[in-house]
Formats: structure tokens, C-alpha cells, sequence
């Protein structure tokens, strides 16, 4: 009897364990540095989603490799709940890193997707060029003469300007920086005439007449970027690009706590304030539906991400 009674006063722990989620504090990782939009997301979600789960929520940066050494931290964590992932999509760096130590398939599960953004196309203010039309007529005249600032290999606008290439039929001759920043720099010093960036990089200076912005990477203007009209609208049918981020566990997850950490962060991402917040930074808030349509999501969008990084032709051992 005092036996089973044990067994019972187990059984009950454990249950009584998995109702109180959370009753710690919960990190989230992500594999970018200060600064940046994953940064300002990562430590947004965190003040809202703390408030909703009613314990501190932690941001914590772990740069470095393309976000490779936060992918792999997060893989190793224990799998309860209490570490959570900001990341891009895990195609990129699997196509473009020749070794990488965890497999995205397996090792991590969708809790929803966050923001998603789009980057704005810029020159440097002595290049003799008015608007898209005119950017593509020149590269198409003088291929490989344009040099493009990049942020580095599988960053948003690395990748960007691959597929812009590819549907305008042009070619960049492109250098890759560490970061949108000193990309940016490059191109303010006329070390480089071209740069595709996230907003927050560049929009300061092109408010500032420092920097000219002809288009974004959608085919319409967006809301979140003012005054710079789309893609299509500048006269480049065909070319849309979207980087996102979003939020994953690993996998072995209790369902139970996906689900709380999917309804804080819908909850956060519906509130007014933070969407205008996100908003200021070049990005819409893009909640999934549930944690199966955001899993469902990033499973569509394997071949596009692998696509990419194949016509880039970039590796990194």
C-alpha cells in the first residue's frame, strides 16, 4: 500500500509539475548581436511575454556563424519549455554551411512565427541614378561594375540581392561586410554604390539625405517603411523578398507548454503598442495561427530558402 501510495504522490508531482508551467524563469535565445532587429524582437517579446506568463523572461544574445552557435545551444537545452529560440529559417544555414552540429528537423519544434520585414534597395547619393529602372538599365550595361555592400553570407540582404539579381537579370560584383551596419558604411562612404538592408540600417540615413532608397523588396510599398514605393511600383514585376523570425523550442517540448509560450506571444503580437513598436523598425507583426500552421509554414518554404542559397553559389566551411 505505502508503495503504491508513493507511486501516486509521484504521478500526482509530475501532473502538478506540468499544470504550473511556467513557474520559472524562460530564456530565449537569439544568435545575433545587439542591435539588430532579431535583437530588438528577441528582447521586445521578452518584456511581453513575461508579463502574460507571470515570470521573467530573459533575452539572451549568442552571436556568431550565421546564428549557428544559438541554434545549436538551443538544441542542447533541456527540452521543458524554459528555453526558447528567435530564429530565421533553418534552410538557409543547412544549405549554405558545409558542417553544422544539430539538425533542424529533428532537434527543434514551432511555437509562431514573430515579425516579418522586408529590406530596402539604396544607393550612395553620387551614383548618377534615379529610381529601379534606371539601377537595372546601368548593371545590365555594365555587369559586374556595381559593387554591392552585403552583410555577410545567408543574412536578409545577402540573400536579397541574389534574387534580385536572378529576376532583373543583372549582376553585383558583392562584398561581403560583418553586419548591415558596416555595410551601410561602405556604401556612405562610396567604398560601395549598392546596398540591399533591413529599414532600421539604412532609413535613418535615407530620412537624412545621406542615402538614396529606390525600392523595397515587395511588390508593393509597405506600410512599415514609408515613402519608398515597391518593388513591382518601381518597375521590377516578379521580385519579393521576406525575412522573418520566429520562435522555437526544443523538440521533446511538452505540448502543453508550446501552447502557453504560443499564446503569450499571440497575445503579445496582437496589442497595439508592440505592432506600432515593430512597425518602427521596418517590420509587420506576423503571429501564426497555431504552432502546426507555423511548422507548416517553414516546411513550405524548404525549397525557396534552398533555391537561394544554390544560385548564390556562397558556402562557408
Amino acid at each position: 500500500m505505502r508503495a503504491i501510495l508513493g507511486f501516486l504522490l509521484v504521478l500526482f508531482s509530475a501532473w502538478a509539475n506540468s499544470q504550473a508551467f511556467p513557474n520559472k524563469p524562460v530564456k530565449i535565445i537569439v544568435g545575433f548581436p545587439p542591435g539588430g532587429s532579431g535583437d530588438f524582437l528577441t528582447r521586445l517579446m521578452s518584456d511581453e511575454m513575461g508579463k502574460d506568463l507571470g515570470v521573467p523572461v530573459v533575452a539572451e544574445n549568442r552571436p556568431g556563424a550565421g546564428g549557428n552557435i544559438a541554434n545549436e545551444i538551443a538544441a542542447k537545452a533541456p527540452a521543458d519549455g524554459y528555453t526558447v529560440l528567435n530564429a530565421t529559417h533553418f534552410a538557409v544555414n543547412k544549405a549554405l554551411y558545409k558542417s553544422i552540429a544539430y539538425d533542424a528537423d529533428r532537434d527543434f519544434v514551432a511555437v509562431s512565427r514573430i515579425a516579418t520585414g522586408a529590406t530596402v534597395i539604396c544607393l550612395n547619393n553620387n551614383v548618377p541614378i534615379k529610381d529601379l529602372k534606371e539601377l537595372i538599365a546601368h548593371a545590365k550595361a555594365n555587369p559586374g561594375k556595381l559593387f554591392n555592400a552585403s552583410a555577410g553570407y545567408g543574412s536578409a540582404p545577402h540573400l536579397a540581392s541574389v534574387l534580385f539579381e536572378t529576376v532583373a537579370g543583372v549582376k553585383f560584383t558583392s562584398i561581403q561586410y560583418k553586419g548591415g551596419g558596416p555595410a551601410a558604411q561602405a556604401v556612405l562612404a562610396g567604398d560601395a554604390q549598392v546596398v540591399f538592408a533591413t529599414s532600421p540600417t539604412v532609413m535613418g540615413f535615407v530620412k537624412a539625405g545621406r542615402m538614396r532608397a529606390l525600392a523595397v523588396s515587395r511588390p508593393l510599398a509597405s506600410p512599415a517603411i514609408a515613402g519608398v514605393p515597391g518593388a513591382q511600383e518601381a518597375g521590377l514585376p516578379g521580385f519579393e523578398y521576406n525575412f522573418w523570425f520566429g520562435l522555437f523550442v526544443p523538440a521533446g517540448t511538452p505540448p502543453a507548454a508550446i501552447k502557453r509560450l504560443h499564446e503569450a506571444a499571440a497575445r503579445a503580437l496582437a496589442k497595439p503598442d508592440v505592432r506600432d513598436k515593430i512597425a518602427l523598425q521596418g517590420m509587420d507583426a506576423t503571429p501564426s495561427a497555431s504552432p502546426d500552421a507555423f511548422a507548416a509554414e517553414v516546411k513550405a518554404e524548404v525549397p525557396f530558402w534552398e533555391k537561394l542559397v544554390r544560385d548564390s553559389g556562397a558556402k562557408v566551411e
